[in-house]
């Protein structure tokens, strides 16, 4: 199984990324799916996450209303839409997917995609 996220890069503050999120080389359904970010020196943290048919999301406060998570199941992709990015959104920001198995649900990270926001 990848998840392989794709996205990332360099923004003035107050512009837009979208990132994404694409899985690949597994046959079993993927359930809930999230972004999570992590900045120098401090602990991974959730930013969103989205149900399997897409209409139940999760934000953290820090970023309602500014960003937007979505998924396409027949792509097998997520994606995050930031807007209004502010410095303290840098950040590498990870996917996650949840995958239900024979064995059960099994949970897969991405390799990282670096965001950096510029004041």
């Amino acid at each position: 199984v990848q998840l392989v996220e794709s996205g990332g890069g360099l923004v003035q503050a107050g512009g837009s990324l979208r990132l994404s999120c694409a899985a690949s080389g597994s046959a079993f359904t993927i359930n809930v799916m999230g972004w999570y970010r992590q900045a120098p020196g401090k602990q991974r943290e959730l930013v969103a996450t989205i149900g399997s048919g897409g209409g139940s999301t999760n934000y953290a406060d820090s970023v309602k209303g500014r960003f937007t998570i979505s998924r396409d199941n027949a792509k097998d992709t997520m994606y995050l839409q930031m807007n209004s990015l502010k410095p303290e959104d840098t950040a590498v920001y990870y996917c996650n997917a949840k995958f239900l198995t024979d064995r059960g649900s099994l949970y897969y990270w991405g390799q990282g995609t670096q965001v950096t926001v510029s004041s």
